[in-house]
Parts: structure tokens; sequence; C-alpha cells
């Protein structure tokens, strides 16, 4: 802007009669007293963008890294990659979104939690190959910009990258009215991260022998949710507003469907250090059974053991509510598990005590044996 006011003071400065070669445009230019059609009238609001990175500019300081070069508002994040850490480096990246989980969060007005979500899904794919997330860049499309409405958005993202310890290095917020209602957004987002090669985690190191550990989710973190609506708030007529006993602590049916995913990046890393890690899987759309067999080799098999856990109430209300088949609920739902490591045999005590030291519940769900890459799925859950 200073830039520009120059501009216009050196033009109006002739004092020698001269007359300027060029003449800065403006809105009217004295060639017509009518209206124009502004940015404005077509629903998008220059200003109220603005106003919204204003709102998160300490947010997202907060999640910066040493690493971290600039501020909030250039055209491009930078990010200086301390290369005397590492050997070989290799970068990972990953993206994803929250889905229509988001639907729920416009239904009750709250906007502060989905961003934690966003970060969860993204930053565990990538610790899943024993990757350090580094950074993330978020994307935010809405009918209309409200800044106190994108900055509670923003405001989760930032929490959960505070959480994973990466940095929130940029993003975009797009406003498209005419194709999007007002109060509708959708949100998504794509993160970096770094490993040794020589560290990589995944299926060329799982072994037979090897021991399957299970984290415990948060719930139904952000999977399945369109199911989840047309059993509950579709067919089953519930209302978000209503107290489900099972949950306990008066708690509704729509604060159950808003809890945050767990976000695991930074004890999963920890672990590495204090344990013979071989694998992650990081469980999310197509369950236990669809993300466990990503990390097989074609020589084994993964024995799960469905009577080491009872799935937290959301689980039984969802397959109870819509008549849906247990096959059908693992290959949706996470069933509890958010997490699965598989280690050494000699190192699961080890491994399990120091998840235990993290506050996390993690309990021993199965083992590798020989077979042919495929997940066995054995036991029953306890329910009642």
């Amino acid at each position: 802007m200073t830039h520009v006011d120059e501009r216009a003071e050196k033009a109006g400065e002739t004092g020698q009669g001269s007359t300027p070669e060029r003449q800065l445009w403006t809105a009217g230019n004295g060639r017509s007293r009518r209206r124009t059609v502004t940015y404005a009238d077509a629903g998008v609001s220059i200003h109220a963008g603005e106003k919204a990175v204003e709102l998160l500019r300490t947010k997202v300081h907060r999640t910066h890294r040493p690493e971290v070069m600039g501020d909030i508002g250039g055209f491009a994040g930078l990010f200086r990659l301390d290369l005397k850490k590492y050997k070989s480096p290799i970068l990972a990246s990953s993206t994803d979104g929250v889905g229509t989980k988001l639907a729920i969060a416009q239904a009750m007005g709250i906007h502060d939690t989905v961003g934690i979500d966003l970060v969860a899904m993204v930053v565990d794919d990538l610790v899943a190959c024993g990757a350090e997330p580094l950074f993330l860049l978020d994307y935010i499309a809405c009918g209309e910009v409200v800044p106190d409405r994108v900055a509670e958005i923003g405001a989760g993202i930032a929490d959960g990258c505070r959480y994973a310890g990466c940095a929130l290095l940029g993003g975009e917020t797009a406003e498209h009215p005419g194709v999007m209602r007002p109060d509708e957004y959708d949100i998504s987002g794509t993160g970096v991260g770094v490993v040794e090669e020589d560290k990589i985690l995944g299926r060329d190191r799982v072994e037979v022998g090897d021991v399957v550990i299970a984290l415990r989710s948060s719930g139904l973190h952000s999977n399945g949710y369109s199911l989840v609506r047309h059993v509950l708030l579709g067919a089953g007529r519930m209302r978000l507003d209503s107290v489900i006993d099972e949950f306990g602590s008066q708690r509704t049916l729509g604060e159950e469907l808003l809890t945050p995913t767990r976000i695991y990046a930074k004890d999963c890393l920890d672990l590495i250090t204090e344990s013979d890690v071989h694998a992650y899987a990081h469980v999310t759309g197509g369950g236990i059974p669809g993300n466990l067999v990503r990390v097989l080799p074609e020589n084994v098999d993964a024995v799960v053991d469905r009577a080491t856990w009872r799935p937290q109430p959301i689980f039984d209300l969802v397959r109870t509510k819509g008549r849906i088949e247990d096959m059908e609920m693992e290959s949706t739902f996470n069933m509890g598990i958010g997490m699965l490591t598989v280690v050494s045999a000699e190192d699961a005590d080890r491994t399990l005590a120091f998840l235990a030291g993290r506050g996390l519940d993690a309990w021993q769900v199965g083992e590798v044996i020989e077979g042919t890459g495929q997940v066995q799925m054995v036991g029953s859950h306890t329910r009642g």
C-alpha cells in the first residue's frame, strides 16, 4: 500500500506543467456515476478473509518450529530442512480431509474440534512409515467467509499441529458463493514429514513371531460418518442434543460424535527410540483388517483377537440402531482401536510399559504367524 501511495503522489507532483505518462486506475476515474458490480456483490469478501487471517495469526505462530522462515501471509511457506541431522533423508507426504463429520460440526455450530481431526488424519499417516511430521498446509472452502468461524476452524488445526509437533506453515481459505451454502464448509490438509531411509517402517520389517499391540481410539475418529448419520440421524431419528446414558456424564449424541480424533504422532515417534518397532497401521477407513493388511508381507498373517478389548458404546449404538452386521462394522469403523503397532516379541512388554507411562490405553491384540498376507479376525467382543 505504501508503494501505491507514493506513486499516486508523484503523479500529481508535476510542478512544471507536465502531464504524467500514466494515470493510476481508480474505481470510477470520473467516467461514470453508475454503480459498478463488485466482488462483494458476487458474494466474496476480501476483507472478511483478511480478518480471519489476522484472528489466526497468534495461533499459527505457536505452531512454528525453528526451521520455519518468514511469517503468515506470504505466497508460500518456507521451511529450512536441517540436512546435518540426517544421513539419507526421505521426505514423506500425506493429504486427507475430515469427511462428513463436518456436517455434525455445522449442525451443532461447533467448529474448533474438526481441525484437530484434520491434523490427526494427516500426521498419523505420516508416522505410520516412521516419518516425523514437519509441517502442514490447510485448505478451507466455504460458502461465506465468516471470520470468527474460520478462526475457530483454524484454531483447531493449529492446536492439532501443536499436539503433533509440526508447524502450520500456510494454507488457503476460499469463498464459494452459489456453490456452497453460507454455513457450509469443507477442509483438507497436506503434511510433509521426514525419515531416515534406513529407518522407514513397514512390511519389509514384519516377520513371524512379531506381536501386534493396539492403541485405543477416542471413539469414531473421522471415518464412517455417512453411515453413522444415516443410521442415527436419518433412519434412527435421533437428535444431536439427546443425552445418551451409555456415554455417561450427561453426554449428548452430538458431543460424542464430535469427539476429536486422537493424535498419536509424538508417542509413536518416541516409541521408535525405545522399542524395536517394525510397523504402524493407522486405523481409518477400511477398519482394522483393511489397514493392518497394508503392512503385512505376503508370507505372514496377522491374527487379531476381538476378545482382548471392548469397543466404546458408540459402536454398539450404531450397530444395534442400524442392524449392521459385524463384518460391515469392522470394514467401516476402527472399533475402538486407532493405531496398531507391530513390534518384536522381545520388546512387547517394554512397548506396553512405555505406552502406559504416556497415559495411553494399549494392549496386546494379536500376533504375526506364517500365512499369505491376510488379517485373521478371531474371537468375539465382550458386550453388555
